[in-house]
């Protein structure tokens, strides 16, 4: 994998998929990606936003970052129960 070439959401697959200049693709399922770190709608709601306004940001929160931490950090949740 040498240069990425383009990173866009594929909405047939539910994929961003990466495309690099050696012809490699990564495609990262969005939708087993939020049943592993999503606890609420507003997580949800965040992850949704990268994906369609920062696939890079997506990609690289999801292959070199650490999701969990950066969604708890981004969203706030308060229980209406309180």
């Amino acid at each position: 994998m040498d240069r990425l070439v383009s990173c866009e959401f594929n909405m047939d697959t539910a994929c961003v998929e990466l495309n690099f200049f050696d012809d490699s693709i990564i495609a990262i399922d969005t939708i087993a990606v939020e049943k592993e770190v999503v606890d609420n709608m507003y997580q949800r709601s965040e992850l949704n936003y990268l994906i369609y306004n920062d696939p890079v940001g997506y990609a690289d929160l999801i292959l070199n970052g650490d999701p969990e931490t950066y969604l708890k950090t981004v969203t706030e949740y308060k229980s209406l129960d309180s």
